[in-house]
């Protein structure tokens, strides 16, 4: 659907470049220590994005198969992207959260 809307040049990977730039657009114009946070979630997301969008197989299928049972090396997705992100998410989040605890401590030696 999204292919006869764009014309087919949104894919994951033009999407992760536009959310990128917007991540380091509000990084450098922001001086809210919050705003810059929520910029940085934004490039990490960006980066998961990009990376699962290089990893994605169309019509592809699990490396799970059945004893005896072959497919073609050009349809098996390979599982290592999407591990690697959802790592990169579970590390992004408590990044998150020590930033903003370190925000919270930094504004409130100023109030």
């Amino acid at each position: 659907m999204t292919e006869s809307l764009t014309g087919g040049y949104l894919t994951p990977q033009t999407a992760a470049i536009g959310l990128l730039l917007i991540g380091l657009y509000g990084l450098v114009t922001q001086r809210n220590l919050v705003k810059q946070v929520i910029c940085i979630n934004i490039l990490s997301f960006a980066v998961v994005l990009y990376f699962i969008g290089v990893g994605y197989v169309p019509g592809g299928f699990a490396p799970i198969l059945p004893v005896g049972e072959t497919l073609a090396p050009e349809t098996i997705v390979d599982p290592l992207p999407a591990t690697l992100m959802l790592t990169g998410l579970v590390v992004d989040v408590a990044v998150t959260a020590v930033a903003l605890a370190l925000v919270i401590r930094i504004a409130g030696g100023h109030r």
